[in-house]
C-alpha cells in the first residue's frame, strides 16, 4: 500500500470513502491495527487510518449505556468501566500477541479497539454464559461503501426501529461499512471468582465433565480443557505443576453464592478425578490466558505456524482434534465446554486446510484460519467457504452495501 488516507472526523472518512466510489479505488479499513494479519490478504493500494477516530461519547453506568467512538482502545474502556466496577460481559480477547501485533498481559499493553472486536464478533470464554460481541452492541453509526452515513439501533436494548444491521456488521470484517460509534452494554462486573480443576483427565473426559457441570446449577462462565503441554505453560503454579491435564470451569457472581456453587459443583465433579480450585487473582491470570489463546503466541516457529479456530458441536469436540492431531503435529486448547478448539499445527504451505475442514464431518460446525503466513492466507479459504445458497446472499449484501468494492475488498472471500 503506497498511500495512507487518515481520517479524524465522520467528514473526512465520508469525503475518503466518496473519492474510493467515485475513483474505484479500494480501501484497507485500520484502526488500531492488531487485526491487520487476520483474513486474506485484502486487494488494496491504500489504507484508510481511523485510529484517530477515538473516545467516550457518552457513559451512563447507572442505564448500563456505553457509547464511544469505535476506534477507542479496549484498553481505556476497560479502565473507565472498572472505576465503576462494570465491564463489557462478552470478554473480547486481545488477539494482538497471537497475530505480532503487540499487546500483552497487562491492560495498558491491550491492543485493539472495540470497533474492531465488534467488526470481527470477537468473543471470550464467557461466551457460554452471554453470548457474542454482537449481542451486547445495542447500536452503531457508520458510513457504507456507497459513501452514505447511517445508523441502526440506539442506546437502549428493545430497541426494534428498522432492521437490526448490528446483528450483520458484526463478523462483516469492515468489509460493508467503516463504524464510527458504538453503542454497548455495560454490565456490573462479579463480585468474586473462583475456578473449579478438574485434573489429569483425556480430551473426551475434558468434555464430560465440563458438559456435566453445564447442565448442573452452578451457572458457570467459563468451560476450558487444557491438555498437559498446554497446561505447562500457564502462568498460574497450580495449572502450570498439574504434571497433567487440567480441566478448568469458572464461577463467578456474590461471594457467599460463588463459595456455596464452588463447593457444590466439587461434589458433582469429584467422581472425575483429582480436584483443586483457583482464587480470583490466579482466576483473572488462568482465563486471559485462555481468552487470548497465549499457550500459542511464543511458538519458536512464530507465526509460520498456523492456528485454526474450529467451532463444532461441544460432543464432537474431542474427536475431530482427534482425527486432526492424530495426521498432523500440533497442540490444541479447548474452550467454550468443547465446542471452540484452538489449534496449533506444524507449519504448511497450505495451513493443512482440508485435513482441518475434513475432520468436520458429519458433525458440522466451522474454521477460520487466525494465524498463518500472507501466502499461506492468500491461496486457501481463511473462513469457511459457503454453500452455494449462503454465497449468494454475501454477494447481494455486499452489492448493497459496497457495490463498487472498496472497502476491504477480498478480506472474507476473493471477489467481494
Amino acid at each position: 500500500m503506497t498511500d495512507i488516507f487518515a481520517a479524524e472526523t465522520e467528514q473526512h472518512l465520508l469525503d475518503a470513502v466518496r473519492w474510493a466510489t467515485a475513483e474505484e479505488q479500494a480501501l484497507g479499513v485500520a484502526g488500531g491495527g492488531s487485526k491487520a494479519a487476520f483474513g486474506r490478504p485484502a486487494d488494496v493500494s491504500r489504507r484508510l487510518d481511523v485510529k484517530a477516530m477515538s473516545g467516550v461519547v457518552k457513559y451512563e453506568p447507572e442505564e448500563l449505556v456505553l457509547s464511544v467512538r469505535a476506534a477507542t482502545p479496549l484498553a481505556q474502556i476497560e479502565t473507565l468501566m472498572g472505576e465503576r466496577r462494570q465491564w463489557l460481559a462478552f470478554e473480547p480477547p486481545d488477539l494482538g500477541p497471537l497475530l505480532g501485533a503487540g499487546g500483552g498481559d497487562d491492560s495498558d499493553k491491550r491492543a485493539g479497539t472495540l470497533g474492531g472486536v465488534l467488526a470481527c464478533n470477537l468473543a471470550g470464554p464467557r461466551r457460554v454464559q452471554v453470548g457474542a460481541a454482537r449481542d451486547h452492541l445495542l447500536g452503531f453509526q457508520g458510513v457504507s461503501g456507497r459513501g452514505e452515513v447511517f445508523k441502526s439501533g440506539g442506546r437502549v436494548v428493545k430497541n426494534v426501529t428498522g432492521f437490526d444491521l448490528s446483528k450483520l456488521i458484526c463478523g462483516s470484517y469492515g468489509t460493508l461499512a467503516v463504524m464510527t460509534e458504538v453503542t454497548v452494554r455495560a454490565l456490573p462486573a462479579a463480585e468474586e471468582t473462583r475456578t473449579v480443576l478438574v485434573l489429569g483427565l483425556a480430551d473426551d473426559q475434558g468434555v464430560a465433565a465440563m458438559t456435566r457441570a453445564l447442565q448442573g446449577p452452578f451457572d458457570i462462565s467459563g468451560a476450558a480443557h487444557l491438555p498437559a503441554a498446554v497446561a505447562a505453560r500457564s502462568g498460574v503454579a497450580a495449572v502450570a505443576g498439574a504434571g497433567g491435564a487440567v480441566t478448568a470451569l469458572r464461577i463467578e457472581g456474590p461471594e457467599s453464592s460463588v463459595a456455596a456453587r464452588a463447593r457444590a459443583a466439587r461434589d458433582v465433579l469429584a467422581g472425575f478425578g483429582e480436584l483443586a480450585e483457583l482464587d480470583a487473582g490466579d482466576s483473572a491470570v488462568l482465563w486471559r490466558e485462555v481468552r487470548d489463546v497465549q499457550a500459542f503466541v511464543g511458538d519458536d516457529q512464530g507465526a509460520e505456524k498456523p492456528v485454526w479456530r474450529v467451532s463444532v458441536p461441544p460432543a464432537a469436540g474431542a474427536r475431530v482434534a482427534g482425527a486432526i492431531l492424530g495426521a498432523v503435529a500440533g497442540e490444541v486448547l479447548y474452550d467454550w465446554s468443547g465446542g471452540l478448539l484452538w489449534l496449533a499445527l506444524e507449519p504448511a504451505a497450505d495451513a493443512h486446510e482440508a485435513l482441518v475442514r475434513g475432520a468436520l464431518g458429519a458433525d458440522g460446525g466451522h474454521a477460520t484460519l487466525i494465524r498463518a503466513p500472507v501466502e499461506a492466507r492468500a491461496r486457501v479459504s481463511v473462513f469457511q467457504p459457503q454453500p452455494a445458497a449462503l454465497a449468494a446472499v454475501t454477494r447481494r449484501v455486499k452489492e448493497g452495501f459496497d457495490p463498487k468494492r472498496v472497502l476491504n475488498p477480498g478480506r472474507m472471500y476473493e471477489g467481494l
